[in-house]
């Protein structure tokens, strides 16, 4: 009888641990539950890990994060991995619009997007995604140049100055390259979405030039070559330059007087995301202005998140290279989809550039 009593204790203890343990789970996780995981792709360097973090604190939902340096590559990825492998893309304008025409995006629930209306207006309702139904901003920014005015005597007004053989060895650039033949085509008084053969003749000419002032192509970090030295001048993402400019003074920012490479990346989900309300979640939490404050403390490109800008003050506002004057932004061309056979003479160009 003893031992019968001595069971059921047993028994009664056991499935009370048992409860206990799955309320111990819930409590020790803040009262949250397990809301799944999400599969974001994102360029490298760009969202903070401490901002992944606090989202998966806030709300329970796991994140695992891949990486890429090129619209492109991103693009090669995403379309030979099985479709729901990544929920979340960060991609920029003319590649958005581009997974928008071959049917690779879900349409957001504006519902959930309580937070879009933190957005300054003048950000919203692109040309590459009408309403908003595909995507919301991010970040953006300008291709522009950086000068050790320490190390260069040259003064540099332009995409124009940089292929001048004075600056042998002296250049870091993006390894973009619609960026890189596009301040080309710039350079020559044309559109960064040059069609005309004969004209890109012209361009293939001129770019094959800039061959010998490059040290380094890199997408990932490039002022990392101009903070160590390796570099003097650059042609890459706007916010690289602003943190360059805080660890070596002697670097400045210019805009090029030709009109400037510009740019807005933008979040969007993938057909087949396995968590489409983690993703709206996720999306929202990004629109937050403490979040936008929060990035670009850390990656300072241009902020098209208008409440969070207004708390940010002069430290943003007034600096040229983290905030873009408008002026440089009116006047500079966006990267737009060209068609296969052109897109043929630009992978050309690129791969004798690059020999």
């Amino acid at each position: 009888m003893k031992r019968k009593l001595l069971s059921f204790i047993m028994c009664v203890a056991l499935v009370m641990t048992a409860l206990t343990g799955c309320g111990g789970s819930d409590s020790s996780s803040g009262g949250k539950q397990d809301k799944g995981e999400l599969n974001i792709f994102i360029w490298t360097e760009y969202v903070p890990d401490s901002v992944i973090k606090q989202f998966e604190e806030k709300t329970g939902i796991k994140c695992n994060v891949s990486t890429y340096s090129s619209n492109e590559d991103m693009l090669s990825k995403v379309k030979s991995e099985s479709e729901g492998t990544y929920d979340i893309v960060l991609p920029s304008d003319y590649m958005l619009q581009l997974m928008i025409e071959q049917g690779m995006l879900e349409e957001l629930d504006k519902d959930a997007l309580t937070n879009l209306s933190n957005i300054n207006e003048v950000y919203l309702n692109p040309s590459y995604d009408p309403g908003n139904t595909y995507s919301a901003p991010y970040q953006g920014g300008v291709v522009a140049i950086a000068v050790n005015t320490k190390k260069v005597d040259k003064d540099i007004t332009g995409y124009a100055d940089l292929f001048d053989p004075s600056l042998a060895g002296q250049l870091v650039v993006l390894d973009d390259y619609r960026a890189i033949i596009g301040m080309t085509e710039r350079s020559l008084g044309y559109s960064m979405n040059e069609t005309d053969p004969d004209k890109l003749a012209e361009v293939e000419e001129k770019l094959l030039t800039l061959k010998d002032n490059v040290c380094l192509y890199d997408s990932d970090s490039p002022k990392s070559a101009l903070i160590s030295g390796d570099a003097s001048v650059g042609a890459i993402w706007s916010a690289e330059i602003a943190l360059a400019m805080e660890e070596v003074p002697d670097i400045k920012v210019v805009y090029p007087k030709e009109g400037a490479y510009v740019f807005m990346d933008n979040w969007a989900v993938l057909k087949g995301c396995q968590n489409f309300e983690g993703a709206m979640e996720f999306i929202n939490f990004m629109l937050e202005p403490e979040t936008a404050q929060a990035v670009s403390e850390e990656f300072p490109y241009l902020c098209p998140n208008q409440a969070a800008v207004e708390t940010m003050g002069s430290d943003y506002s007034d600096n040229a290279a983290k905030n873009p004057p408008a002026e440089v932004i009116s006047s500079g061309e966006n990267v737009k989809n060209l068609d296969n056979d052109t897109l043929e003479i630009y992978n050309e160009m690129w791969t004798k550039l690059k020999q």
